[in-house]
């Protein structure tokens, strides 16, 4: 998707909590395996300890517009994203992140696409802003808490362990001069035939957490994976990732040997999976540096591609008129690619 009006990143934020919970403390404490550590390669996570998922969102969205010269009453459309609970059980996260900024103008909307949910919301948000004359400013926000009993930040899941974190992208419509990055195109593609990793042969619940007493990603992904053997989702995720890095270079016009690209920054995923499933193909691909900024955050649930935006301006790691190109998936499975160009210091 290549925006016909040109779109621009006004601002972007990351909060991260005080709290960390290190790699050291988790295997000294028999939490994590030595080996799943140095598989994963993140020195430690952040914790919200008292901070609610919702509320992470709104912090780093008060930031976002702190650094506009927009207010909250200027949104037009407010996309929330999250992956785990938000607090509440019948209740609408955006609605309440929308009240807490004063965005009362706003349209809130929630998106539920697992990781790949702040990527979602980030290209629901531009094709809204594509059909409607009178929006000019959207916020997209994500926020996860990965709170224990009911999920195990570092052994939930393989390959990935999850920190706890709010972020907030500020887009404008028509982009301005002032805006520090132009969004040159954004692409997704989805493989539903993969859905069954994330729910095994589990039956449908009456309630969460029903069948497990904690989110247990693993165990559903063995079973998936005994069943189907792994040459199909390795092959399937390479092709993706070629698939959406060359429609989104195609759609922002780009070769992928121009010059003017800067670096591709990688999902917060483990250093195994990056190194053994992204890093190659990309680098195949692409003769830039790729970006591993995860180290020391994990990965942030729906929140690694809005991170990767933070970084990229809050970093200065381009110069005008250069590019950097995005990647992120989620469960599901669904794979984007962001192709963006910074326009000034």
């Amino acid at each position: 998707m290549r925006p016909h009006t040109p779109v621009g990143i006004v601002s972007a934020a990351l909060w991260l909590p005080h709290g960390r919970d290190t790699a050291a403390d988790a295997v000294a404490e028999g939490r994590l395996e030595a080996r799943v550590a140095r598989d994963l390669g993140h020195r430690h996570l952040p914790v919200a300890e008292d901070v609610s998922a919702p509320d992470m969102a709104v912090r780093a969205a008060s930031e976002a517009l702190g650094r506009s010269e927009a207010v909250a009453g200027d949104l037009a459309l407010l996309c929330h994203a999250w992956m785990y609970y938000q607090g509440h059980d019948l209740w609408s996260p955006p609605h309440y992140i929308a009240d807490q900024l004063g965005a009362h103008a706003a349209l809130p909307v929630g998106v539920r696409q697992i990781c790949n949910g702040g990527a979602a919301a980030l290209e629901l948000a531009v094709g809204r802003m594509s059909l409607e004359t009178g929006v000019r400013y959207a916020l997209v926000t994500t926020a996860d808490r990965f709170v224990p009993p009911g999920f195990d930040r570092w052994r939930s899941d393989y390959g990935a362990a999850y920190g706890d974190a709010g972020t907030a992208v500020l887009l404008r419509q028509p982009a301005a001069a002032s805006d520090a990055l132009l969004l040159r195109s954004l692409h997704s593609a989805a493989a539903p035939q993969l859905e069954g990793m994330h729910r095994g042969n589990d039956p449908f619940a009456r309630l969460p957490r029903d069948v497990s007493p904690v989110v247990d990603m693993r165990r559903t992904k063995r079973t998936y994976l005994r069943e189907h053997g792994t040459d199909d989702f390795q092959k399937i995720n390479r092709d993706m990732i070629r698939h959406v890095l060359r429609r989104a270079l195609q759609d922002a016009g780009v070769r992928p040997d121009d010059p003017r690209i800067r670096l591709a920054v990688l999902p917060r995923l483990g250093a195994k999976v990056l190194n053994a499933d992204w890093i190659p193909v990309l680098s195949a691909l692409l003769p830039v540096p790729m970006a591993d900024w995860g180290t020391d955050t994990g990965h942030l649930g729906t929140g690694d591609l809005a991170a990767g935006l933070h970084d990229v301006l809050h970093g200065e790691v381009l110069r005008p008129g250069e590019i950097a190109v995005l990647l992120n998936a989620g469960a599901g499975f669904t794979w984007t690619c962001a192709v963006v160009e910074a326009t000034r210091r």
